[in-house]
């Protein structure tokens, strides 16, 4: 094998995809500003007990494990950036008003979550601590839809869940850590003859609610009929007044709901979303309420975030245009590097082509061009030159 061939989903990133990852992150956490969260950087890995502390098996799973050469301990390199800004919450900051953060880095698994995703996803993602209320389900709802927005991404669907209706229905069956498995996958599969086999010896009012969730997925109308259809527990109920409060609050994005969703299951203990584009062959954008992700840190409170991959994200928007540069000749001369330099203190790209060589850049698109007039440098467009010579 060549030495130059990287390992199956892991890949290099280009001038024109690079330029327009940077510039998304940039506008992203611009963004994230706006609504007056604050930029954490964990680190890319830690030990692992404190990476995995709390974490599911699916994370343990995508976790890469090595052995740190300076104390013999396991360490791991995360996975997912939310446990460590939780413990960033949880014992660094320890504020006891309202904490909101964000964070954008490389997060590496073991295994592509889709059959053409990369290994190394850039996640962007923020939480906001410490309000119970929907006031901060819809805020982080809202930023999730606007960094979107920002980056031009096509027209948006939102689709909610909510996790407390599935473990109302299951409250006070006999559930294992086997079938409860069992009984989300007959779920997101909505297979109706799985869940009412693997459901048998359920109470009849909640077997009866989990066969009704399969059916109950579309646009508002559902949540009506979710509230004939399923049992009167109160988490149920709660669960389907928020839903419809936060999906009258986002009158400018289409919104459907999906009862059965369980994705993320193990993590989320609320309200979840999930952000869709025509031509994304998943979500761009998952989030929710994950009150309990502090509580292994020594430190639950309420808690709610959403996360995505730039690199994904990319992958469904249109090519940004080029920057344009002013292209200029190379000189020893004092007077023209002063000038360039000048021009580059403004912010303006100023390209030199190196003797023998033309311009060889695919990243900037050279409109202008710095040249001698009457002894003095100026700024002309091509366009203009030509003119001239004309």
């Amino acid at each position: 094998m060549s030495a130059w061939v990287l390992p199956d989903h892991i890949a290099d990133v280009l001038p024109s995809e690079a330029r327009h990852i940077e510039e998304l992150r940039r506008d992203l956490l611009d963004m994230a500003r706006c609504y007056g969260y604050e930029l954490v950087m964990p680190p890319l890995m830690e030990h692992l007990e404190s990476l995995l502390t709390g974490a599911g098996k699916a994370l343990d799973l995508q976790t890469f494990k090595l052995v740190d050469q300076l104390s013999g301990r396991m360490m791991g390199l995360r996975a997912d950036s939310t446990p460590q800004v939780a413990r960033i919450d949880a014992h660094l900051l320890n504020r006891q008003g309202v904490t909101r953060l964000c964070y954008c880095g490389p997060v590496l698994h073991t295994r592509p979550g889709a059959p053409h995703a990369t290994r190394e996803p850039l996640q962007f993602g923020a939480e906001i601590y410490g309000h119970a209320g929907l006031e901060a389900d819809l805020e982080i709802l809202l930023l999730a839809l606007d960094v979107l927005k920002v980056a031009k991404a096509p027209p948006l669907t939102v689709d909610m869940a909510d996790a407390r209706i599935v473990r109302a229905l299951l409250d006070g069956n006999p559930v294992d850590a086997e079938l409860l498995a069992q009984i989300h996958a007959a779920l997101a599969a909505k297979d109706s003859s799985e869940l009412s086999s693997l459901t048998r010896g359920f109470q009849a009012a909640s077997r009866e609610g989990l066969l009704a969730l399969l059916r109950l997925y579309g646009d508002a109308q559902i949540l009506a009929e979710a509230k004939k259809t399923l049992p009167a527990l109160p988490g149920v109920q709660e669960a389907l007044s928020s839903l419809a409060w936060l999906g009258t609050q986002l009158e400018s994005s289409k919104v459907s709901f999906d009862l059965a969703d369980l994705r993320g299951y193990a993590y989320y203990t609320g309200t979840r979303f999930s952000i869709y584009a025509p031509g994304a062959s998943d979500a761009l954008a998952r989030g929710g309420r994950y009150d309990e992700v502090g509580a292994v840190f020594g430190r639950s409170r309420p808690a709610a975030g959403f996360s995505l991959d730039i690199k994904a994200l990319v992958g469904v928007l249109a090519r940004r245009p080029l920057h344009s540069a002013i292209r200029a000749p190379w000189s020893d001369s004092t007077e023209l590097r002063s000038e360039i330099s000048k021009l580059r203190s403004s912010g303006e790209t100023v390209v030199c082509a190196l003797p023998g060589h033309d311009s060889e850049v695919d990243e900037f698109h050279c409109d202008r061009e710095l040249v001698q007039i009457a002894q003095q440098w100026v700024v002309q467009t091509i366009s203009d030159k030509w003119n001239e010579q004309k």
